[in-house]
């Protein structure tokens, strides 16, 4: 991840690549305990190689820097989220994630009984801001919807691809209203069509330009 190499000329290539390769281990490893261990080391051994050789470090100063200030950034995520991660049983499912006062906020995964799954922001118990939600309409294949929440539904910007037939390979993207289409879309075909127009309730609504694959341009009317 850091090109170090071109530029160490001090004694301390050893301890550098020590540094490298716990970054390395970092990025790899995914149990967070252990990495808030490794980058705690990093730090400390970045922090003795400017104290001991601020002169003939001159020209790594700004690599390191910003090696401490993303190692910092991460090192306090880790820590929040280990501190803050709990498990929460829903009716439908179980929330793994951030949580405060008993009810999700902020970051946390919610894996539904019935197979879908939602991976987000959330506030006050409920999905807000950007987030994925996978359904199992057919495990490993279902319809996906990456985008805006408010109060638990869709709304706002958002894009809903559809994995299943007769519209595999179909998507919308587009505005959305209480959990359905509503407003500006684009709406984009498996065959290389598109057309685009407004939408309510979850249906295409006025006049429609449809736009081919063949660069055809017609108006439909709904």
């Amino acid at each position: 991840m850091f090109d170090l190499n071109n530029k160490i000329y001090s004694n301390n290539n050893n301890l550098l690549l020590e540094i490298v390769n716990d970054i390395n281990q970092v990025i790899n490893n995914s149990k967070e305990d252990l990495n808030i261990k490794i980058l705690g080391n990093v730090i400390n051994k970045i922090n003795y190689i400017i104290n001991e050789n601020k002169k003939n470090l001159e020209l790594l100063r700004n690599d390191i820097s910003s090696m401490c200030n993303q190692i910092d950034k991460r090192f306090d995520k880790l820590e929040i989220n280990n501190i803050n991660k709990q498990e929460i049983e829903f009716s439908d499912g179980k929330y793994i994630g951030q949580v405060v006062n008993g009810l999700a906020e902020g970051k946390g995964t919610w894996y539904g009984f019935n197979g879908d799954s939602y991976e987000g922001e959330w506030r006050n118990g409920k999905q807000e801001g950007k987030g994925i939600y996978y359904y199992n309409n057919e495990p490993g294949k279902g319809d996906i919807y990456e985008g805006e929440w408010r109060n638990g539904k869709k709304d706002g910007k958002g894009i809903y691809y559809y994995n299943n037939e007769p519209w595999k390979g179909d998507r919308y993207e587009g505005e959305w209203i209480n959990g359905k289409k509503e407003g500006k879309g684009i709406y984009y075909f498996n065959n290389g069509d598109r057309s685009m127009g407004d939408y309510y309730n979850n249906n295409p609504i006025g006049k429609h330009v449809m736009l081919t694959k063949n660069g055809d341009v017609r108006i439909e009317n709904y």
